[in-house]
């Protein structure tokens, strides 16, 4: 099969292990990200398979109608940049392991998660820059311990940082929809009382919903003001959970004081005059939260199974049945 694997920046996913599950296939690696449908359409015109990572590139309805070979679409995880009725009605499976909070817990993301925390409190990119022009100590940092940990979705990450923020001595609140709510009791996890009571009692707070429709602009500029001028607020998960421009206002009103953040309303972010770059009270990374070996490893071995079994005429992971029969 002619099979296109998009968004490989880090020029990696040909070099993993499970790799080697597409032998015989014809393989073409893309190591740049475009969203252009006119660059994308002429690129994958020969594609009969697309190998997403994660929601990097939408897949476009407009796209779709101009990709007349496509028949499969694989990936890992939720699917919102795919327009599904666009691809069922051409025919284009959409195969996708959906992970589940036990089998498939996302350790990179949560690692990154509690390294934003501790960097952030402990103030270690001032520490670092300062040893670097020759200044010893630059002010004083808080710890962690006793702390109160607030975990928004505790979900397959949230709950990975949930035992991380206990491990390391925290109080961990959550707050959530009713099931988050629930698996979280079931844990032996505090509840926030209230919503309120969540943004304005917790010193640190970590995002891990997921980026749907109705958590678009979830966390309002309201909510951040309710936070304590010593807290940090972290996310990891989609920069479109906070509403535009909130964070920015919130921190220069100095409420949370502290903010560390791996996503962008849009990526690349490559424009170094954005707000947040400028604020030395914001850890800024470049959406590296699921990007690490391993956890590519274990992503693309799902992926790359999915385009063996549906060449061997048994799709698996399919997630929408309906395009079999058109």
């Amino acid at each position: 099969m002619n099979i296109s694997i998009l968004d490989d920046v880090h020029h990696v996913f040909g070099t993993l292990p499970s790799y080697a599950k597409l032998a015989g296939h014809q393989v073409m690696i893309w190591h740049d990200h475009t969203e252009d449908v006119d660059v994308l359409a002429e690129r994958l015109q020969g594609a009969e398979v697309l190998a997403l990572h994660r929601d990097r590139t939408p897949i476009t309805a407009a796209l779709v109608g101009r990709l007349p070979k496509l028949k499969l679409i694989s990936m890992r995880g939720p699917y919102p940049h795919i327009d599904v009725a666009a691809c069922t009605r051409h025919g284009i499976l959409i195969s996708s392991h959906q992970l589940d909070p036990q089998a498939d817990p996302s350790w990179s993301t949560a690692e990154l998660t509690l390294t934003l925390l501790l960097m952030s409190l402990r103030e270690l990119p001032q520490q670092i820059e300062s040893m670097k022009v020759g200044r010893w100590q630059s002010g004083v940092g808080r710890g962690v311990y006793g702390r109160t940990l607030g975990i928004y979705a505790y979900g397959r990450i949230g709950s990975t940082v949930a035992r991380y923020g206990r491990t390391l001595g925290m109080q961990v609140q959550v707050w959530g929809r009713g099931a988050s709510l629930e698996r979280a009791r079931a844990d032996g996890y505090a509840v926030a009382a209230s919503r309120q009571a969540f943004f304005s009692e917790c010193d640190a707070i970590s995002l891990h919903l997921p980026m749907i429709a109705a958590t678009r602009g979830v966390v309002t500029e309201a909510d951040l003001l309710l936070m304590k001028p010593t807290a940090v607020i972290i996310n990891t998960s989609r920069a479109g959970l906070i509403a535009p421009n909130a964070l920015v206002n919130a921190l220069k009103a100095g409420r949370p004081g502290k903010a560390a953040v791996d996503v962008y309303e849009k990526e690349p972010l490559t424009d170094a005059n954005h707000p947040l770059l400028s604020m030395p009270n914001v850890i800024c990374t470049p959406h590296i939260g699921g990007v690490e070996l391993d956890a590519l490893e274990v992503m693309f071995s799902d992926v790359y199974e999915q385009i063996v079994a549906y060449a061997a005429g048994k799709p698996i992971d399919v997630m929408n049945p309906e395009a079999l029969k058109a």
